[in-house]
Parts: structure tokens; C-alpha cells; sequence
């Protein structure tokens, strides 16, 4: 068994992060298919910003400035999208 060094840790956060962020495009295949039309489920922008957070944490870990300025780019892309979903929910509640 691995042990638990802080590279084997960071490891697991990299691959977890690709793993929700991967998980994504399932999730938006199998809505699109049920509805025979492009959806974007919510559940799709909370894959995509935990795993950009994930991924942008690996990032800096290892210190590469490309990955890290990509990911921050698509973390605020990501947040603004959760931030007009929720946005929509309040005022359509009203």
C-alpha cells in the first residue's frame, strides 16, 4: 500500500479533480440524450467548478503557471454561470 506522503495526497487531488471534471461531460451527454436537445444541468457547473478548484489546487502544488492561470480563467467562468442559475431560482421565486 502507498504511503500517505504529501505527494501521494496531492496526487489523489489531481486525479480526483480531472475525475469531476471528466464526470461533466457524462452528465450533460446523458441529459442531452433524455431530451433529444443540448442541456447544460446545473449539477454540470458544480462538477466543473469543484473540479477546476481540485485541478487549480494540484496546479499550484506543482507550481505550473499555465495550468494555474487556465484553470483560474474557467473557476470565475464557472462561478458566474452557478452565480446566474441561482440568481434566475430568486427572482422567479418572487
Amino acid at each position: 500500500m502507498p504511503s500517505l506522503t504529501p505527494e501521494n495526497i496531492w496526487l489523489v487531488v489531481g486525479y480526483g479533480g480531472q475525475a469531476l471534471f471528466g464526470s461533466r461531460f457524462l452528465v450533460q451527454w446523458i441529459a442531452t440524450e433524455r431530451r433529444k436537445q443540448s442541456i447544460v444541468p446545473i449539477v454540470f457547473w458544480y462538477l466543473s467548478l469543484g473540479g477546476g478548484l481540485a485541478l487549480l489546487s494540484y496546479a499550484i502544488w506543482i507550481q505550473e503557471w499555465v495550468f494555474i492561470v487556465g484553470q483560474s480563467g474557467g473557476i470565475l467562468v464557472y462561478s458566474r454561470n452557478l452565480w446566474f442559475v441561482h440568481r434566475r431560482k430568486a427572482v422567479t421565486a418572487d
